[in-house]
């Protein structure tokens, strides 16, 4: 694959059958072991042509041999199809019977272009021949867990660093200073040191390059590594995959050296810093490779002296594993590497190890299920010692079908990986990307109306809503509709951010309206997102307080009583004992709430008469709530009005309400204002005997209106006892 190429990472073990029948075939497969790819798949391509079709074992199996040799160089430059293309001609050439392989590689190569489909018949082929194969299990397991990835995809917004990538190789990038200002990363560009073009990849050798972040927040143009006088980090060989101590101080990477002809392992150097910009002269961490034929590379540490890195050498679990080793300060020198083991590494290769601000271990692999290619993975860190286990996938869209590696975390928000994912113009580029975690989305939507009226919606009532940091308050003014709404920020605040709702965050809301129309609203109310890890859209209701008397729900009497009317056939169904309970919540949602009940009666009976029946009404209202449910009784005063407030009704036709209309809605203007006078409701006496008793029901019930918005009850003086008394009647 690219990456490991582009830093001469991949270690080729390959068996070789001698021949001399074909010097293209030979000469295919020398450049092929050298990992000389770019040069072996032109080889291959020329060898697989001049072989004679003839249908004889020997050429059928030297044409799939030169097939699958072409397959190959393709796939490790990651060339899908192409790769896949020839993998299918050794198939078609039965090769399979001698490399199962070709079915397996074959499988990846289609399900890293998305045909899930074709994969799957791949995988089955190959183990119908190799049963038990972990790389072909994990490749089926990804087959299944793809289309879960994409459901449940992460909050991860990726983008291209196009002012740090080129059409060359630009991978591994890390945080190399103190103040993150300045990012290191591996580059094959052109104006290196490396200038000879790789046998491996058709490209430039790679390089380290650095890039700094200018007051904009934007990367300046990528220069090398700056070297002091006695120092050479750049040279003909490729160097890449670099990381750094926790103080800066020193700095590993990975150097591969270029000799023609050969696949030289690789190796991991260190080098200390000369000043804040300029190291000196590394050296090689020899005790990491036990002989020249083993590669190491891909460094990676918290401190300088914990080392994880990823080698093919001997004890391993197959393909390339991750591999530590410690600091001996006295003795300056590494100790001998170990393996991770099998909670990490796979039989597939692991490879491009970070580590997360928490000490996560961060990688990659192949040999686990994901979503194609590398997928990253992290594995919690166990307590203080150095290990670590539970290798998690990190899912879409920080994996790709596509290759993706070496992540490094900046905060708990934001990071950069490398990532050869498909681009815009359909090219599989090797680039870095960023990424962000964008805070979640919480909305605010106000809803204000009357006190005991909720489809009264009231407007221009400022709405203050004040943070617990400072500077973080806002305010508005609600609409015909009592109604206001907060998201985004239409200017982004630089302290803030673009939310006006933040992450763990808390709100108080307060609301004023017109002096001369409501009582001031003491009450506020709160909202948090402490400890939410998921979005919401906050609803907040608040009311302001008429000053003029309250509509209740309906609290209404049978003639010449006193006791509690129920009726669930009137018109507008109530129950005068559900209707005291919204008496009793607006009590209880309002601490400092006192409140006179009104009750009436209808126009028939004398005048004396009836002001003692709406007295008995009042105190009846008055006994079940102090009584039976245990208000305070300073809090109510139980006045009769006798007949001398007719009720206020609505008409539109023939039809009466006793809700009003609201002003937004479209047939406002067809109603009209209908008091309940004596004379009014004299006109059905004759004609409607039901609309007649009907509306003389509702001029019989109860109303309230504040008498207070102080209530202490320190101070508050006793409550007349002769409110639980009813009057002679």
């Amino acid at each position: 694959m690219k990456f490991k190429h582009a830093l001469s990472l991949v270690f080729i073990v390959i068996a070789t059958v001698a021949t001399a029948q074909n010097s293209n075939v030979l000469k295919a497969r020398t450049a092929y072991m050298s990992a000389a790819f770019a040069e072996a798949r032109e080889l291959g391509e020329k060898a697989y042509k001049s072989i004679p079709s003839k249908d004889t074992r020997k050429n059928l199996r030297l044409k799939g041999e030169m097939a699958s040799l072409t397959g190959d160089c393709f796939r490790y430059q990651e060339m899908y199809r192409p790769a896949n293309d020839w993998y299918e001609r050794a198939i078609q050439l039965e090769y399979f019977n001698h490399v199962p392989e070709v079915y397996l590689y074959s499988g990846d190569m289609l399900r890293m272009m998305g045909e899930n489909e074709k994969a799957k018949d791949m995988y089955e082929e190959y183990m119908k021949l190799v049963p038990e194969s972990d790389l072909a299990k994990a490749g089926m397991e990804s087959i299944k867990m793809n289309e879960s990835f994409v459901e449940s995809k992460t909050r991860h917004v990726i983008e291209n660093e196009v002012e740090l990538n080129t059409e060359s190789f630009d991978m591994a990038s890390v945080v190399g200073d103190r103040k993150g200002v300045k990012i290191y990363f591996g580059s094959s560009r052109d104006g290196g040191v490396g200038g000879e073009e790789s046998s491996r990849t058709g490209d430039t050798q790679m390089d380290l390059w650095v890039s700094d972040l200018d007051k904009k927040g934007n990367w300046t143009k990528p220069y090398l590594v700056k070297e002091s006088d006695e120092g050479t980090i750049n040279t003909p060989d490729a160097e890449g995959t670099v990381c750094f101590d926790d103080r800066f101080k020193k700095m590993f990477f990975t150097r591969c050296p270029v000799m023609k002809k050969q696949n030289l392992g690789c190796e991991i150097w260190m080098s200390e810093a000369a000043n804040k910009t300029e190291w000196k002269e590394p050296v090689e961490l020899t005790t990491l490779r036990p002989h020249d034929s083993v590669s190491v590379g891909h460094p990676a540490t918290m401190d300088g002296k914990f080392l994880v890195f990823v080698s093919d050498q001997e004890g391993g679990y197959g393909g390339k594993d991750l591999w530590y080793s410690t600091y001996d300060r006295k003795g300056d020198t590494w100790s001998a590497p170990k393996n991770m083991g099998p909670e990490i590494n796979t039989a597939g290769n692991e490879l491009f190890p970070t580590f997360g601000l928490n000490g996560d271990l961060i990688f990659s692999t192949d040999g686990r299920p994901g979503m194609g290619g590398l997928d990253l993975f992290r594995a919690a860190r166990v307590g203080e010692d150095n290990k670590w286990e539970n290798p998690t996938n990190l899912g879409t869209p920080l994996n790709s079908t596509s290759n993706d590696y070496a992540l490094t975390e900046i905060d708990d928000r934001n990071g950069y990986l490398t990532s050869e994912r498909k681009s815009v113009n359909g090219e599989y580029n090797v680039d870095i990307f960023s990424y962000n975690i964008p805070p979640f989305l919480y909305t605010l939507k106000m809803d204000i109306h009357e006190f005991g009226d909720p489809g009264r919606k009231i407007e221009d009532v400022r709405i203050t809503v004040k943070g617990e940091n400072p500077g973080e308050t806002w305010e508005g003014y609600s609409n015909a509709q009592g109604a206001i709404f907060w998201d985004i920020r239409p200017i982004e605040d630089p302290t803030f951010g673009n939310r006006f709702v933040n992450e763990n965050a808390t709100y108080t809301i307060s609301i004023s309206g017109d002096p001369e129309l409501y009582y001031e609203q003491p009450e506020t109310q709160t909202i948090t997102t402490m400890g939410l890890d998921y979005p919401q859209d906050f609803v907040v209701a608040m009311n302001l307080i008429p000053q003029r008397p309250i509509r209740l729900p309906e609290v209404r009497y049978p003639l010449n009583k006193w006791e509690l009317l129920i009726d669930e056939e009137a018109d507008v169904p109530f129950n005068s004992e559900d209707s005291l309970m919204y008496v009793l919540k607006m009590l209880e949602d309002n601490p400092k709430l006192v409140i006179q009940l009104n009750s009436h009666t209808d126009s028939r009976g004398s005048g004396p008469r009836n002001e003692k029946l709406a007295t008995n009404r009042a105190r009846r209202c008055y006994k079940f709530l102090v009584e039976e449910k245990g208000v305070d009784p300073r809090r109510i005063v139980p006045v009769g009005k006798g007949e001398s407030s007719p009720r206020k009704i609505y008409k539109k036709g023939d039809v009466y309400s006793v809700v009003p209309p609201q002003e937004n809605n479209a047939d406002f203007d067809e109603w009209e204002e209908i008091i309940l006078t004596e004379r009014y409701i004299n006109q059905y006496r004759a004609t409607d005997k039901a609309m007649f008793e009907r509306l003389h029901q509702y001029n019989r019930r109860t109303d309230a209106e504040i008498l207070s918005l102080d209530f202490d009850p320190e101070t508050a003086p006793a409550a007349d006892t002769k409110y639980l008394k009813y009057v002679p009647y």
